[in-house]
């Protein structure tokens, strides 16, 4: 018993010294990683929840449409030219300087852009999409035509608002309180099963419904969580038209467009890989291929938790010259990837027998695109632990150049790979391209940490 009584004392020790010693830096991201576990927990018990009935609400055939869709969508999301991680830094500068109130104008300068932006974006869309075959763009039946045309304006009207609101997560991930937006998120989650899930016992399957209901939820918690914290907590850096100064535009986007730049190749090369699967296999290897990806993509959840809140810190930490911190951090995310490797050999060991208890016998995915998927996690997730660093300092120019050089790479690669070894091909095209961003930038890190980055390893 005395045995059982002292393990339990070093447990509650051990666990009241991690929280409680340290520096205050490290502090504050072990309660954000702490309270984000709980909460990512529960945002991935939804996510595998919802593909099933979302599959179930509709066909496999019908959602590879509507994932292939929201990958074209997603798109557009480069039209904020990199204002929303422009701003996480510069908000997170001028706090760390204590200047609350430049931080305001950056907040309501870049809800002003944005809005006006995204407007100008939606109008342009509305217009356009009379003139769009959605059918053949998706290669779907043609009696489809209308139904996409509709549910393609609603999935971009939602996208529009999503990304105008989504500014107030910005603000709370660059005050490092990353839990906190993660909370909200899961909350818009919640309620798109919840409709869904409704929807499945009062309508038979369709995609404008389907749009509606996914569509809508994220901007719910997202109007709510703007009110919670504007008129508490964040009342100093509430948006508002006497503190727009579209001269601070500039300075936003002098970071900013470098993120812009990123943000649009990556979308280029990421969301390409289900117009890709669509054109050259079908919808319904779209299906496979994010059934898997959703699969794995639940280690790469739990690296972006406890990566993500050293985004801001890092740049607090560039910001007063702490680089022994900044090498301490570094090191423990390179022992943490080596953790992870068994962590995904027992997934793929075991993936066979998930999918059969997560979707049943309505899709199959063969072993091997699980082990390719597996593969092409552990090096994404190689690269975004350190990249989530290198975009606290502002050091993107390498990471700029490699994305636009993967984005004329990876497109003819992929439709290469695609056409001789199928599905296997465009995840290995994906492997070869991720490789070379996770051996390029772990070492410019490093180079920035010893003080021996020149030309562009060190911009």
């Amino acid at each position: 018993m005395s045995i059982i009584k002292q393990t339990i004392f070093s447990t509650k020790e051990f666990i009241s010294n991690f929280f409680t010693k340290g520096h205050e830096r490290t502090l504050l991201a072990k309660k954000n990683i702490a309270a984000s576990f709980g909460i990512k927990a529960i945002s991935i018990a939804i996510n595998l929840a919802l593909v099933p009935l979302t599959i179930n609400y509709v066909n496999p055939t019908q959602y590879g449409i509507w994932l292939t869709l929201s990958s074209i969508v997603a798109w557009f999301s480069f039209f904020d030219i990199g204002f929303g991680h422009g701003l996480r830094n510069r908000f997170a500068e001028a706090k760390a300087n204590g200047d609350f109130e430049k931080a305001r104008i950056y907040v309501s300068t870049t809800y002003a852009v944005l809005t006006l932006i995204f407007l100008g974006v939606w109008l342009l869309f509305f217009v356009v999409n009379f003139f769009v075959d959605w059918s053949k763009i998706l290669n779907a039946p043609q009696e489809l035509a209308q139904e996409l045309s509709t549910l393609a304006l609603i999935v971009f009207s939602f996208f529009c608002l999503q990304i105008v609101l989504k500014t107030i997560n910005t603000v709370i991930i660059a005050d490092q309180k990353p839990a906190k937006a993660a909370f909200f998120d899961m909350l818009g989650q919640l309620i798109a099963l919840v409709t869904i899930f409704i929807l499945t016992k009062t309508t038979q399957g369709s995609l404008i419904y389907l749009g509606l209901g996914l569509g809508s939820a994220p901007i719910i918690m997202l109007m709510v969580s703007s009110f919670v914290f504007y008129t508490k907590p964040y009342k100093y850096f509430a948006p508002s038209l006497k503190f727009v100064q579209f001269t601070y535009a500039k300075d936003i986007l002098g970071l900013g467009i470098k993120f812009f730049v990123i943000q649009f190749s990556a979308i280029f090369f990421m969301q390409s890989t289900n117009i890709i699967i669509s054109q050259i296999l079908s919808s319904e290897q779209v299906t496979v291929y994010n059934i898997a990806y959703k699969y794995f993509f639940v280690v790469t959840t739990i690296a972006n938790i406890i990566s993500m809140p050293f985004w801001s810190s890092f740049t607090e930490a560039y910001v007063k010259k702490d680089f022994i911190w900044m090498k301490n951090i570094a090191s423990k995310f390179n022992h943490f990837w080596f953790f992870i490797i068994p962590i995904l050999i027992c997934m793929l060991y075991f993936s066979s027998i998930f999918y059969r208890f997560w979707i049943g016998d309505a899709v199959e995915v063969p072993f091997a695109i699980s082990g390719l998927m597996s593969i092409l996690v552990l090096i994404n997730i190689r690269f975004n632990l350190y990249v989530i660093l290198l975009n606290g300092i502002g050091k993107i120019r390498l990471q700029l150049n490699l994305y636009l050089l993967s984005s004329f790479i990876y497109i003819p690669l992929a439709i290469i790979f695609g056409h001789k070894y199928k599905l296997n091909g465009i995840i290995i095209a994906n492997i070869i391209v991720y490789l070379i961003f996770a051996l390029v930038i772990p070492y410019q890190l490093n180079l920035i940490l010893k003080k021996k980055a020149k030309g562009i390893w060190n911009k």
